[in-house]
């Protein structure tokens, strides 16, 4: 266990393929990091989008810049970088404010819906380095999904909040399992927990952290799932991260 400061995160070693921006990487790895565009919203959705995606840039940045963090299990970061793999990053949604800042500028593409409210958070989270694959569980979720196998073959590490986009709360779904056995890289679930935070009272009860709190995160050890992974397989597999959730959330 040992303390990371601000200007470490940005240094820290990273996972494969963080900036899948150039030639190399593809037309669709670089729309991924590009805001989508807003011609199909009316002019009052087009200024909201930009608004939220702008306020919570701007929140995320300002606390997530003075907090400081505790790092339990870099090791298993480290094995899966060791292996030549790039990670599969779940974790529950109630840590994404934390972890969108602690992961930030490294290439993560995540899921988002085809909606309103995936729109503004695609754009804030591109802020940050990230990428968006448009989709989710309930809308276009499949499609989004292919996409990610594309992207994760390009070099670009995938994000996953395992529970959303709407619950329930804390039970893994199978997304991340699925990625693991298309692409051969390995799921790697943390957790992100402030000492002093507000719980907002949603579904998932995400934690919105206290200006100059301490943050604890903690890594679990990845899961490999085979590539000829049958059913049973893939729900022995999901149960597995379930339970590797559940321990470094407790």
């Amino acid at each position: 266990m040992h303390t990371v400061t601000q200007s470490e995160i940005s240094s820290l070693p990273s996972s494969g393929a963080v900036a899948a921006r150039g030639a190399d990487a593809g037309v669709s790895a670089a729309r991924a990091y590009r805001f989508a565009d807003l011609s199909a919203y009316p002019f009052k959705k087009r200024w909201l989008i930009r608004a939220a995606d702008l306020a919570f840039y701007t929140m995320i940045h300002a606390v997530g810049r003075t907090t400081r963090y505790t790092v339990e299990g870099w090791e298993n970061f480290e094995a899966v970088a060791r292996d030549g793999k790039i990670p599969i990053y779940t974790s529950w949604h109630s840590s994404v404010f934390l972890a969108t800042y602690f992961w930030r500028r490294r290439g993560i593409v995540v899921m988002t819906s085809r909606s309103f409210d995936g729109e503004y958070i695609a754009r804030f989270i591109q802020r940050f380095g990230f990428g968006a694959a448009r989709g989710s569980s309930t809308r276009g979720g499949p499609g989004a999904l292919v996409e990610m196998v594309r992207l994760m073959r390009a070099g670009c590490p995938a994000g996953f909040t395992i529970d959303g986009p709407r619950g329930p709360r804390h039970v893994a779904k199978m997304g991340a399992v699925l990625l693991a056995k298309k692409t051969g890289h390995p799921v790697l679930p943390f957790a992100v927990d402030a000492a002093r935070r507000y719980e907002v009272p949603s579904w998932d009860r995400m934690q919105i952290p206290l200006p100059f709190t301490r943050v604890c995160v903690r890594i679990a050890a990845p899961i490999y799932v085979p590539p000829d992974a049958d059913a049973t397989t893939l729900a022995a597999k999901c149960e597995e991260l379930q339970r590797a959730l559940n321990n470094i959330n407790e």
